[in-house]
């Protein structure tokens, strides 16, 4: 059965790949049944990642595996995964936890560009600056949301970008814009995780 403890299962590649194979056919077959224990399973993870269990599983693991498969997996306890200096560009408009990340990205070597509140401040800096990659809050405080900013720096500038969110609909609706979620609440580690987990630029 799965873990039920988010912050060192989820993100775990072999269970991930599990999971995967266990419900996968529903993405083809919708009306295909799953075992009983395989049904509470699943909704056992709608309830860590705040989703309605009640769903059909059909309906419920799109969602699920979006999120599953863009999660960093936990890094070994005893050393960060080393990666070259990245500047990147920070978007969250918690400013406690945009402040710690600050710290946590400074401390690690990377060049911060931010931390901004909003999608349009983010996005004009952007124009001013090469970003390799982009940790970007969900919902902003500005008219744009912080998928509105995802899809406009894929577009326009390929930039890689991290979903930093609590809302796990959004981010799962949204996935195929994100190299990777780290879903809140998380740390510095999780966040340099991600970062160290993106595909070098081609």
């Amino acid at each position: 059965m799965f873990d039920g403890n988010a912050d060192s299962s989820v993100g775990a590649d072999a269970n991930v790949a599990r999971l995967c194979a266990l419900y996968d056919g529903l993405l083809e077959r919708p009306d295909a049944a799953v075992s009983a224990e395989a049904e509470t399973e699943l909704k056992a993870l709608a309830k860590i990642f705040d989703l309605d269990a009640n769903r059909p599983a059909a309906e419920l693991w799109p969602y699920l595996r979006a999120v599953l498969v863009r999660q960093a997996p936990a890094a070994t306890p005893d050393a960060a995964p080393q990666v070259e200096p990245l500047t990147v560009l920070l978007v969250e408009d918690d400013a406690e936890a945009a402040a710690a990340l600050t710290e946590a990205l400074d401390a690690a070597g990377h060049r911060i560009v931010g931390p901004f509140h909003s999608a349009e401040a983010a996005e004009a800096a952007t124009a001013l600056h090469p970003i390799d990659a982009a940790l970007l809050d969900i919902n902003l405080s500005g008219e744009a949301t912080g998928v509105d900013l995802a899809r406009n720096l894929k577009a326009r500038w390929g930039t890689p970008v991290i979903f930093l969110s609590g809302d796990v609909s959004a981010a799962a609706a949204n996935a195929e814009l994100a190299a990777a979620m780290v879903i809140k609440p998380y740390t510095g580690r999780d966040v340099l995780d991600a970062l160290a987990r993106l595909e070098p630029a081609a």
